[in-house]
């Protein structure tokens, strides 16, 4: 049975993983027969948002604690991941991403990586293994990408249609680490077939619930294939 490696970075859209992209990406494994794994960084996330408000929080909440709430207590800290023990790697979305996982959110492209993070991509990478990012995580995965030899293509979201951000701008942001970038719709997903990546909008661009399901499940299904 193939087993796939999920890569969270806490819980909530606002401050962590997005909770229905990640829960989508671990439903949609499953239902193609494979099986899964959670990790996630042993460290403090950025802050806490109170997601009734958006307002930030006077607290501090560890990310692998709080990607426990996905994962119902089954997930490791991302230092024990051996990439050459799974079949591939799944990153979800959410601010998360932009904020625990990097800088993303503070400093753009020039915004650093977690060191354990982009061990975890290269590792994958250098095995020759899908990686499936979701949503902003591609955004994290071409800064990861930075200065090495990989040309990577990936899609965050397309300017021909609603999104509540700025999708020609992080096109932009992202093509200058390097990395072509690709419009694609909440219909469609981008598969790098050189490199074995798979992208998708997902909550990038406006569209409901089952429209983020049936992207995730797009994705899945090919890294699966892959």
């Amino acid at each position: 049975m193939k087993k796939y490696a999920v890569l969270l970075a806490g819980s909530g859209v606002y401050d962590g993983s997005e909770i229905h992209e990640a829960t989508f990406a671990l439903l949609s494994i499953k239902q193609n027969g494979a099986d899964y794994q959670c990790f996630a960084p042993n460290k403090n996330q950025h802050h806490v948002i109170n997601h009734l408000t958006g307002e930030e929080m006077p607290e501090s909440r560890n990310i692998l604690i709080e990607s426990a709430r996905i994962a119902r207590g089954q997930v490791k800290d991302l230092k024990e991941l051996d990439a050459s023990h799974y079949d591939g790697l799944v990153m979800p979305g959410g601010f998360g991403a932009a904020k625990n996982w990097s800088k993303w959110a503070f400093d753009g492209p020039e915004g650093e990586v977690d060191p354990d993070v982009k061990k975890t991509i290269l590792d994958f990478l250098a095995l020759g293994k899908p990686i499936c990012a979701l949503c902003v995580a591609p955004a994290i995965l071409a800064k990861a990408l930075q200065d090495t030899s990989y040309q990577a293509e990936v899609t965050l979201g397309s300017t021909a249609e609603p999104s509540p951000y700025d999708i020609a701008g992080t096109h932009t942001a992202v093509s200058t680490l390097g990395v072509k970038t690709i419009e694609k719709t909440l219909r469609d997903i981008h598969i790098d077939h050189h490199n074995r990546i798979i992208t998708a909008p997902c909550y990038m661009m406006e569209g409901s619930i089952a429209d983020i399901y049936s992207n995730v499940k797009m994705a899945i299904d090919q890294l699966v294939r892959i």
